[in-house]
């Protein structure tokens, strides 16, 4: 069973529409994918909206998987994080992530922070080098952390699964898929979560029990 929390469509800077990154899911055995394309506060509305409207009409066809909606909260200033969460979550997204302080992409700095003191975020994707009081925040607010394939963004996680397993943080295993090829099945999200440096009971809680566990808080049903 896999599940995938961080994915983008043509709606922001993605390739595929919603229904042909569902169909391909679909076929690498996905049972829940997150399309949580890139916001701030010119595209938030539109894009729950957009991605709403694909859910409720695939889920009259396909039965084997369930679509989450919810953005990516982008290169905003830091500050406006937790207003701009709770605006999204009000308006209809199931999950919010932030777009991490990723060593590869000039992130401002604290971005990291004002995601970990928010209610209303669900995970920190691609978080680069987490600072203590960051995690300290993050596991008191019971935020998920971000492993990543994509390439690039993915330089930093051994340094996340350390400081995850340091301040006791729930890990996920996320693709941020912008392009057919950046799927993965569920073995290679093993080979993500040992690579990173993951403990095979880790690995158990990153790839399962941890998605149920954020699942429960949205509400949704397997």
């Amino acid at each position: 069973m896999r599940f995938d929390f961080h994915t983008h469509t043509i709606f922001s800077d993605g390739e595929l529409i919603p229904s042909e990154l569902v169909r391909r899911a679909r076929v690498l055995k996905h049972r829940v994918i997150a399309i949580t394309d890139h916001a701030d506060f010119s595209n938030y509305k539109e894009l729950i909206e957009k991605t709403t409207i694909a859910k409720e009409e695939l889920k009259k066809y396909w039965d084997d998987i369930i679509v989450i909606v919810g953005v990516e909260l982008t290169h905003i200033p830091p500050k406006s994080i937790p207003k701009l969460a709770k605006k999204a979550k009000d308006f209809g997204a199931e999950i919010v992530v932030v777009h991490g302080e990723t060593v590869v992409e000039p992130v401002e700095e604290k971005t990291n922070y004002y995601a970990s003191i928010s209610e209303d975020v669900d995970i920190l994707a691609h978080p680069g080098f987490i600072d203590k009081e960051t995690a300290k925040n993050l596991n008191e607010n019971n935020i998920f952390v971000e492993i990543t394939s994509r390439r690039g963004h993915n330089i930093t996680n051994g340094y996340v699964v350390n400081i995850a397993r340091e301040f006791e943080l729930k890990t996920l295993i996320n693709t941020d898929t912008h392009a057919p090829e950046d799927l993965i099945n569920l073995d290679f999200a093993k080979k993500v979560g040992l690579g990173a440096g993951l403990t095979n009971k880790e690995l158990e809680k990153t790839l399962l029990d941890y998605p149920k566990e954020l699942l429960e808080r949205t509400g949704v049903k397997l």
